[in-house]
């Protein structure tokens, strides 16, 4: 049986059968080869260009390609429940998460046997940066991070349990932390204690004036919606479509951010098990193609090529890092949010002192 697990279930298919026509189908087994099914687990953000751009195209060049209809059964959710979902037995066949951790934790689990970092792009789909989004008129002022940091500002983002949106947002400000400790030093060499000393006390500071930590980033954009908080750290795809949608908040893209990437993978065992390992791996090749990124950029995401022509059109933020200058996931991750990890023992430190 085909299950879905603590999801949300969205039903996309090529073609509509009516109560009337039911008696003109075909037997199941000529259904059987006329139609496939695919189990898609997907984090929060991109949800409108899947629904809305991808997946249809995708049936479209399917249907052009074998003469097979296919219906996408997709769920929606935080990247890291999504992970665990999989990996407690939500059926996926293709998982597109927020961060390659999450990723790695299914293949841990036996579930992903190939390497699906052989991929294009490292096995890398989309992009983006983490930003600030900030109130019509900026009335706070906030051009940067220590802005972010001043008493009397309210800060959202999600919780880094679930969402892998969130892991981005406080690596996005541990980094920034050590980007501004070279800043400080005025061009003198500034030793590692000094520079991650830095860093904790801007991620403290800031922590101090998180208002919400909702389960994904898609609910964290949504409690913004509702007017709660002055700033929301998020994933600068998920400001741009409302802004030009005319949404009452302006994007802060600061000097010092992470470059994201997102990672989408066949799940082996899942597709083997309901033997659609060859529509699994056409979906996946279908999000590196021109179709599927065209749909990423119209909806805000930064192409994965920094010299394509979409890159221009994005602002340079002067400082930019990525999460291997940082070390890798592994390691920042532990750094960060392991039982012992920086940001772990400032929230647990600040929920001492109230």
């Amino acid at each position: 049986m085909r299950t879905m697990i603590g999801q949300t279930v969205s039903l996309l298919t090529v073609t509509a059968v009516t109560l009337a026509s039911l008696s003109l189908l075909p037997s199941p087994l000529a259904q059987a080869a006329d139609s496939r099914e695919l189990i898609l687990a997907a984090y929060s953000v991109p949800k409108e260009a899947y629904e809305r751009r991808i997946i249809p195209a995708f049936q479209k060049h399917w249907k052009q390609k074998t003469g097979q209809d296919v219906r996408i059964r997709s769920s929606y959710g935080a990247s890291g429940a999504q992970a665990r979902a999989i990996i407690g037995g939500f059926d996926a066949d293709v998982a597109v998460l927020s961060v390659e951790g999450d990723v790695d934790q299914i293949s841990k689990a036996g579930l992903i046997t190939h390497d699906w970092r052989k991929a294009p792009h490292g096995g890398m789909i989309s992009a983006s940066v983490v930003a600030l989004g900030v109130r019509k008129g900026n009335p706070k002022g906030v051009k940067g991070w220590d802005d972010a940091a001043k008493p009397g500002v309210e800060v959202l983002y999600p919780n880094p349990k679930t969402s892998g949106g969130a892991m981005w947002d406080i690596i996005a400000i541990y980094g920034a932390g050590l980007k501004l400790a070279e800043a400080h030093g005025g061009g003198k060499p500034v030793t590692p204690d000094a520079a991650e000393a830095q860093a904790i006390d801007l991620l403290t500071r800031i922590q101090r004036n998180v208002k919400v930590m909702d389960k994904s980033g898609r609910e964290s954009v949504t409690t913004f919606e509702r007017g709660v908080g002055d700033v929301i750290v998020t994933y600068e795809n998920e400001l741009l479509p409302r802004v030009k949608s005319q949404r009452p908040y302006e994007i802060v893209v600061p000097a010092e951010t992470v470059w994201i990437e997102n990672p989408a993978t066949v799940v082996d065992s899942y597709a083997d098990r309901h033997k659609v390992r060859d529509v699994a791996e056409a979906f996946v090749a279908f999000l590196h193609g021109p179709e599927a990124q065209a749909a990423f950029l119209e909806l805000g995401f930064r192409p994965l090529d920094h010299t394509s022509p979409g890159a221009a059109t994005f602002p340079q933020p002067a400082k930019l890092f990525t999460i291997a200058e940082l070390g890798g996931w592994d390691q920042v991750s532990n750094k960060l949010f392991g039982p012992q990890g920086l940001w772990t023992k400032v929230v647990e430190d600040l929920a001492k002192k109230k």
